[in-house]
């Protein structure tokens, strides 16, 4: 493997885990707002300030936009809503590694019905069994939120949807596809967060924190994440983020004091092998051809 042929397949790699860390470590900033507006209306907030972020770095005006294309990115949009408004909603009662563990049955799922190889299931099923002993079955599980955990796999849902969709709409629109989606998040989002926290929202004091988290949450891990979708295979972007867990629960322990036992540190020590395992066995370049833009 020449250095353009690694550096085509660990480039997307190397970026996929930079927006997951970014995406943990806001969600942990934002269960600071959850006594003042809720998970709706933090979920508003951070959408809302995510879309006024990136209109400003993109400025979508300026590409010209598919028209016939804009099924996938208002599919891709809303799916991107839903997820983070069941999330965050399932963060209320749930911890955050756990509620991460349960989202990402929506990526696994796409993972495994993409898969072709006997070898891209050997790395899933180790991704499995380390994703099996962070859920909470058997005497765990008795501290376990139903409704929240409810929301967590409704996320999940979600986020299968916006692999799928994300995925067209960034072929169709590129990075501008990031852009376009969280504007659709955001009015998917805001009348929930309206109708929940009312005039609260414009408390100026939550302005700082409420930037922190769309920047952290939603501006750069999902134009990053744009840019890794178009440029692996659809079930190596979902094994990939079989990692989100362990970062979920390291936030939760940094941030937010969520201790771990020693059995859910080699769930997590099995999960980033799977990770390394698909990321090794990918075959980068003739995989990703087919999923980069054209110019």
């Amino acid at each position: 493997m020449n250095s353009r042929t690694l550096t085509s397949t660990l480039l997307p790699v190397g970026i996929l885990l930079v927006a997951m860390t970014s995406v943990q470590s806001g969600a942990s900033l934002a269960k600071s707002l959850f006594p003042v507006i809720g998970a709706q209306g933090t979920t508003s907030l951070r959408l809302i300030f995510a879309a006024l972020f990136l209109l400003l770095v993109l400025r979508p005006w300026r590409t010209r936009i598919n028209t016939g294309a804009l099924g996938s990115v208002l599919a891709y949009g809303s799916a991107l809503g839903f997820m983070n408004l069941l999330f965050y909603m399932s963060l209320q009662t749930v911890p955050l590694g756990i509620a991460v563990a349960l989202e990402f049955t929506g990526p696994l799922a796409v993972a495994i019905l993409s898969s072709r190889r006997l070898l891209d299931f050997v790395w899933i099923a180790l991704a499995v069994a380390g994703l099996a002993l962070l859920l909470p079955i058997g005497e765990g599980a008795a501290g376990i939120d139903p409704l929240g955990a409810a929301y967590a796999l409704g996320a999940g849902v979600c986020w299968g949807l916006y692999i799928i969709f994300g995925q067209r709409a960034g072929a169709e629109h590129g990075m501008q596809s990031a852009c376009l989606g969280v504007m659709v998040a955001a009015f998917v989002a805001a009348p929930f967060g309206m109708v929940h926290a009312g005039t609260d929202l414009l408390n100026l004091a939550l302005i700082p924190t409420a930037l922190g988290v769309a920047l952290l949450s939603t501006a750069i891990p999902y134009t990053l994440e744009m840019y890794a979708l178009t440029r692996m295979p659809a079930r190596t972007f979902g094994t990939l983020m079989s990692i989100e867990p362990a970062l979920g629960a390291l936030s939760g322990l940094l941030f937010l004091g969520e201790r771990l036992s020693l059995l859910q540190w080699l769930a997590i020590g099995a999960i980033i092998l799977a990770s390394i395992g698909t990321t090794a066995s990918m075959k980068s370049r003739q995989e990703a051809e087919g999923l980069i833009p054209a110019d």
